[in-house]
């Protein structure tokens, strides 16, 4: 059922998936009146992610509307090559190539399910995806709630989380593509990046969540090599279930808010013949307690 939020007529449609609201009614290429900031951030903080579709707007627009939620993060090293002059925010994610070279990032293929940047110490509070060109199948963005994941964990799983940290793999991005400056490594304990709790609550909503960044190369301290794989597995499988995920189906003109503390995301592969471009900015977090 759709709710008014306030007074300027911000309406929110739920998916009636785990996750997941259609706001209708606002312009974001513009400035908002704070009554309307007020309802937007109080739909995100009950369905984690909002989606406004139909908008038009530049990337200052985005990164306007991105810094209501937070400082704006750098965009994340490229694998390949360096992000445009003048786009230290945003990053453009594209299989679209022009004169030979590609002008974003992640191809056309699969991205698996992950967290953004959970390899760094403070990873993005958010990110906000806009899509200039969509493909017309195929290349379908899901999340995954999880809160309600770690709250419906099974209690022997959750026993053996308890107090746990895991090492964030940070050689790799969401595609697979092995970062520059790093090396390949078969042996996940020996992997390179932050440690943070598997079970985080959220600095905002006080909610607690399972936070598991990306499944290769993560590793969970203190335990040998196949119990660490073998747990991980199992978390990996519950969490990422289809009763807590939903997906959405882009069109040209969307743009997807999600809270990276609690979602995982990942993205369907695509024709490469077909044209993706999305610009993506990202909004400063803290250390995951």
């Amino acid at each position: 059922m759709a709710a008014v939020l306030d007074r300027k007529q911000v309406i929110v449609r739920p998916t009636g998936a785990a996750l997941g609201a259609d706001i209708e009614g606002v312009d974001l290429a513009g400035a908002l009146p704070p009554e309307t900031v007020t309802a937007i951030n109080q739909a995100w903080g009950e369905h984690l992610v909002l989606r406004f579709r139909g908008q038009k707007l530049s990337d200052d627009d985005l990164m306007r509307f991105s810094r209501l939620f937070g400082d704006l993060d750098w965009a994340p090293v490229a694998a390949t090559k360096d992000a445009p002059e003048g786009r230290d925010y945003i990053m453009v994610v594209s299989n679209v190539v022009e004169n030979g070279q590609p002008i974003g990032q992640l191809g056309a293929y699969e991205a698996i399910w992950h967290t953004d940047m959970s390899y760094v110490a403070e990873p993005p509070s958010a990110s906000a995806l806009y899509s200039l060109e969509a493909p017309p199948s195929g290349g379908n963005t899901g999340f995954c709630n999880m809160y309600r994941a770690y709250e419906t964990l099974p209690a022997e799983l959750r026993r053996r989380i308890e107090g746990r940290v895991c090492r964030h793999d940070a050689s790799r991005n969401s595609a697979g593509e092995l970062r520059r400056g790093f090396v390949d490594t078969a042996d996940a304990s020996q992997t390179v990046g932050a440690e943070h709790p598997i079970v985080r609550t959220h600095p905002v909503t006080g909610r607690q969540a399972l936070f598991l960044g990306r499944r290769r190369n993560a590793y969970i301290p203190g335990l040998p090599l196949a119990e660490s794989e073998a747990l991980l597995d199992a978390l990996w499988a519950y969490a990422t279930k289809d009763e807590f995920t939903w997906y959405q189906q882009w069109r040209a003109g969307d743009l997807i808010l999600w809270d990276n503390r609690c979602v995982m995301h990942r993205r369907d592969a695509f024709d490469p013949a077909t044209r993706r471009v999305m610009h993506r900015t990202q909004i400063k977090g803290d250390r995951p307690l």
